[in-house]
């Protein structure tokens, strides 16, 4: 909701601020069916995919379980408007949507950091960033939550100047409007409540290598600490072994990859680093007190609809 609602009221402001309409919109749904948001907030759409005008833009938002909400007639939807020329956004986990159409093939892009584990798999010949939002040449996406806003109040600003948009920051109470050179995540010490600088440097590499674990001894060795000077450092600050905040990390991504996607469990578990499914299935078991398995079908039987 805070992504659609994003992507909507910074232009709202921007008619009143200029004292002239500038923006005009409609919502779409498929069939032209009231849409339930995941907070159970009902939006009744204007029109459905109806044939749209060559000075349009299409802006989408996705939410929880984007897969199965990216339909076939959405997806013809966007190809047919996008073979028009017309600018088309992604919001939150919409850039699923648009990347299924195809409409991101050979473009840079974001999504939420959520999904980002999920979208690499599915779509690997795209340019995927960390990026607040990223806009390349007519196709946008955003990282969700607040990040429509940073994106509208960039397309205004661009429009109509930056004092505009300013403006419509301070309506807002929006402080400080962000760049796609922002990241979308905290940093790794305000993650983890603790600024200690070896320790945050072994945890970005651990972050990058979840696919080919690195063993506790080459962590180590490569911030100039001895094995068991790195324990230490990990039962000091985060109350658990190097090797189990290795584990979680690695469970957390396949968990994200059984949600989000159709990946086999055994390509899950490949995926992030374990070498046989049963030693994974035990793993996940333990931490996530049920199987890879019962996982993947928890989500086909969610019913969740989001706006």
């Amino acid at each position: 909701m805070i992504s659609f609602a994003g992507g909507i009221e910074p232009f709202r402001i921007a008619n009143r601020m200029a004292g002239r309409t500038l923006y005009r919109w409609r919502l779409a749904a498929e069939g032209g069916e009231e849409v339930t948001c995941s907070n159970g907030t009902r939006i009744r759409p204007d029109i459905g995919f109806e044939p749209l005008g060559r000075d349009e833009m299409v802006i989408i938002c996705g939410g929880l379980d984007v897969q199965a909400e990216t339909t076939r007639g959405l997806v013809a939807w966007l190809r047919r408007e996008a073979r028009k020329g017309l600018a088309m956004a992604g919001l939150c986990t919409a850039a699923h949507a648009l990347a299924k159409a195809g409409l991101l093939d050979g473009r840079r892009a974001t999504i939420h950091w959520e999904n980002q584990d999920g979208f690499l798999e599915d779509f690997p010949e795209i340019e995927l960033t960390r990026s607040v939002f990223v806009i390349d040449g007519n196709r946008m996406t955003t990282a969700g939550g607040t990040a429509s806003i940073d994106l509208a109040l960039t397309l205004i600003a661009r429009t109509h100047g930056q004092d505009l948009a300013n403006a419509v920051a301070d309506q807002l109470v929006y402080s400080s409007i962000r760049t796609d050179q922002d990241t979308q995540r905290l940093s790794i010490p305000t993650r983890i409540g603790v600024r200690h600088p070896k320790l945050s440097q072994v945890i970005q590499v651990m972050e990058k290598n979840l696919e080919d674990p690195i063993s506790p001894a080459t962590l180590a060795r490569d911030v100039g600490m001895s094995t068991r000077q790195l324990e230490r450092l990990f039962r000091r600050y985060l109350n658990r072994s190097p090797k189990r905040y290795y584990m979680e990390l690695r469970l957390s991504k396949a968990r994200n990859l059984l949600m989000q996607t159709d990946m086999s469990v055994i390509n899950v578990a490949l995926a992030c680093g374990f070498a046989s499914p049963s030693h994974f299935s035990k793993c996940y078991r333990a931490h996530y007190d049920t199987t890879p398995y019962r996982e993947r079908g928890s989500r086909s039987g969610s019913g969740r609809t989001e706006a």
